[in-house]
């Protein structure tokens, strides 16, 4: 099992992480507990589900004995994903509960945030990388603690040695997926709601257009504000959801030709 601390619009939170079968997770966040089906650690891909869990099922021995907490002075990935951004620069100084970089993990957006004040020391990603649950992504020098030296050996996916990561660009829109009904047929695609969760904000209206990647609704889901994207170019024919809706994970929240 692993544990994460970290810090969203000022609000501490804690959550411990314990891999199960197939690619589910056992997550408890701030005491609640869920089970999370994350499609990347699955045999087959399925659509991530949660939903709430009496308790967290146990850990094998071997596996729990394999589980190190994360080393201090480090800022690590908190489940699978992409990194869509990197906000701090080496060097730069940071105040609690600021954004380090943005990483995209079950089809949201996530910022990875300071748990206190301090100094970004190095950073061992670059924009696009995939990174597994409890990669180090920042080495991060706490402000009062003693000064640590960065390790020099960088990971697989860090930047080589000697180079500072490039600077953060914006996603690159990803390629257009044809209607269900086929090129030409006029059918209609969906945006659909990756997990259960809350509408906190509508981004679109109806006859707007947009482009692959851009944000067309935010949810919050286990206490995270996640933005949901458009996977797709068009025009939004339908707005299915409103502020303060509870939705369900496969639910339609936006339509678009």
């Amino acid at each position: 099992m692993k544990e994460f601390k970290f810090t969203i619009d000022g609000k501490a939170y804690e959550a411990q992480v314990a891999e199960q079968d197939n690619g589910v997770l056992a997550v408890t966040l701030n005491g609640k507990s869920y089970a999370v089906e994350v499609p990347a650690l699955a045999h087959h891909a399925v659509k991530p589900v949660v939903h709430h869990a009496a308790a967290p099922a146990a850990v094998s021995a071997p596996r729990a004995a394999a589980a190190a907490a994360p080393a201090a002075g480090t800022i690590v990935a908190p489940l699978p994903g992409t990194i869509k951004q990197i906000v701090a620069a080496e060097g730069q100084k940071v105040k609690k509960g600021d954004t380090i970089l943005t990483m995209e993990a079950m089809k949201m957006e996530n910022a990875i945030t300071a748990e206190q004040d301090g100094t970004v020391v190095k950073v061992r990603t670059t924009v696009g990388a995939s990174v597994n649950q409890g990669d180090v992504l920042v080495d991060f020098q706490a402000e009062g603690a003693p000064q640590t030296q960065a390790p020099q050996q960088p990971l697989s996916n860090s930047p080589r040695g000697g180079e500072k990561p490039q600077p953060a660009e914006k996603p690159a829109a990803k390629e257009a997926l044809p209607p269900t009904g086929g090129a030409g047929s006029g059918a209609s695609k969906a945006v659909e709601a990756p997990l259960p969760g809350t509408i906190k904000q509508v981004c679109v209206s109806v006859g707007q257009e947009v482009a692959a990647g851009d944000t067309v609704v935010v949810m919050e889901a286990m206490k995270m504000e996640n933005n949901i994207t458009a996977e797709f170019a068009g025009k939004v024919t339908a707005v299915k959801v409103a502020v303060g809706d509870q939705v369900q994970s496969g639910q339609v929240l936006v339509e678009l030709a």
